[in-house]
């Protein structure tokens, strides 16, 4: 009988990372390891970094080194780094972090489980060598589905192994497709992350993601189609389509809005309650993309819109554009056909060359603009970015400065927002219900209405859970707010107890 091989992977960073740990937990599931929720009962311990910016460097830093610990403490062996931060950096990671016992670039997925064994093994594995991922793919979008390049959460053909035995563990995503990727569900959340795409061709200054994440790239929308059918069997109700830029999708497919055709498909598959669209390019929105997020049944009205800033030579610095007021034309756009959409988006302060006149300008949209959710970060110089080599730097205490102002008046604002939907009934996706103290009755139920996507923006907390079962969708009228958070209402809930 060959021997128990246990594996945990810690995911760091945002929803497409932790498809591509689902992806990563397949191919080691299909191939007899054992996945562990807890590092320190594994002998292996996957760390699937970030490395977007500076925190989120230093987080990736932080797990490694914690994971490393328990090399002395756990049953743990061995500690690999795996994601954009090992993409980005590789060999020099692993100089400056010896405790991680490989560092694993994209390259590697489609043989994890053997790079794992070898360094379980006491073996060696190269550390990657990083390279612009946007030069592996042609510069025409209409060539790259041929190119034979790792992309995470698209498998392509050349990746897959021979056709996967008929008797694949329980929960494991079968390759069914020639780019369909094998995935393991790693939490029994009602809601699932689909990737849709991968990679960027926009050159925004401030950005490193396309040199490691490469070229933007569609996956098929049979695919797309196919795992979201698969979700639904696992008993996902919510889908959250993810990539660097979604509106971008089927430009090398030849149909700039097939977004718009794969929609209604996806709303319709068995099962599947929600489907949500995260991180839209306001320069790339479009009419029709706008009517089918407002009007089609079962595809939440949901704007997660990529702002950045609001005042016009900050954004030409950025090599973004727009300015306030067509921001504003647009949010109106969206309120005149679905007055309960939920907006987000992220910003970024103190960027070069930002005078006060330009923060005053971002002052007044986000005033103005009536965000569900609202991100705030200070500027600082990312590796092989232009922005770094700007003139005109603000210094850190002014970046700091400005950052604290615009996130009092962030919170200010979301709250704001937030009591402007008392009154309204939302259907609310129910995700956690938990006991409450001994000394209260009943039990505490959680939950996010259309416009809330998780882990980024705010929630409904139920002022009853009783009869309330993760999973179900139910109708609540919102009562109060804790911050950006709702207080609802359950109506009907004698049905969820009877369909319970």
């Amino acid at each position: 009988m060959p021997e128990r091989r246990t594996v945990a992977l810690v995911t760091l960073g945002c929803a497409r990372n932790e498809v591509d740990s689902e992806e990563l937990a397949g191919r080691l599931a299909a191939d007899g390891w054992e996945l562990v929720e807890d590092a320190a009962d594994a002998d292996v311990a996957v760390v699937n970094t970030c490395g977007f910016v500076e925190a989120a460097k230093k987080d990736s830093v932080d797990a490694l080194l914690e994971a490393n610990d328990l090399k002395d403490h756990g049953k743990t062996q061995a500690v690999v780094a795996v994601g954009c931060m090992a993409e980005r950096y590789g060999k020099e990671l692993a100089e400056a972090l010896p405790e991680a016992d490989g560092v694993l670039g994209f390259d590697d997925y489609a043989d994890i489980s053997n790079r794992l064994q070898t360094i379980l093994n006491g073996g060696s594995v190269e550390a990657h060598t990083p390279r612009d991922r946007r030069k592996l793919l042609p510069i025409s979008p209409a060539e790259r589905q041929s190119a034979d390049v790792a992309l995470p959460g698209h498998a392509q053909a050349a990746e897959e192994p021979a056709p996967a035995p008929a008797d694949l563990p329980d929960g494991l995503a079968p390759a069914s497709g020639p780019r369909a990727p094998l995935r393991r569900r790693l939490d029994k959340s009602p809601v699932a992350s689909v990737k849709l795409a991968s990679g960027c061709d926009r050159r925004c200054s401030f950005c490193a993601i396309p040199s490691f994440r490469g070229s933007f790239i569609s996956r098929r929308p049979s695919d797309v189609l196919g795992e979201t059918r698969w979700l639904a069997e696992q008993g996902v109700k919510e889908v959250m389509l993810v990539s660097e830029n979604n509106t971008s999708y089927g430009k090398d497919l030849g149909d700039i809005r097939l977004l718009e055709t794969l929609l209604p498909e996806l709303a319709a598959v068995d099962g599947i309650e929600r489907v949500r669209v995260s991180y839209l390019q306001p320069a790339e929105m479009r009419p029709g993309l706008i009517d089918v997020l407002t009007s089609t049944p079962k595809v939440v009205p949901y704007f997660d819109l990529s702002f950045q800033h609001s005042a016009p030579d900050v954004l030409r610095a950025m090599r973004r554009f727009g300015d306030t007021d067509r921001f504003l034309e647009l949010l109106d756009t969206i309120r005149s056909k679905a007055p309960q959409a939920g907006v987000r988006s992220n910003f970024i302060v103190g960027f070069p060359g930002e005078k006060e006149s330009d923060f005053a300008e971002l002052e007044r949209f986000l005033t103005n603009a009536r965000l569900d959710a609202i991100g705030v970060f200070g500027y600082s110089d990312e590796d092989g970015t232009e922005a770094a080599g700007y003139e005109d730097k603000l210094d850190e205490d002014t970046i700091a400065e400005r950052l604290a102002h615009m996130q009092r008046l962030a919170e200010e604002l979301t709250s704001q927002r937030a009591e402007e939907r008392i009154g309204e009934t939302l259907e609310v996706l129910v995700e956690t219900v938990v006991p409450l103290d001994e000394a209260e009755e009943g039990e505490g139920a959680y939950g996010r209405a259309a416009h809330q996507a998780p882990e980024t923006d705010g929630q409904v907390v139920f002022t009853d859970g009783a009869g309330l079962v993760p999973g179900r969708i139910v109708t609540a009228k919102v009562v109060g707010t804790l911050g950006v958070d709702l207080v609802a209402e359950p109506l009907g809930v004698e049905l969820e107890e009877a369909a319970g």
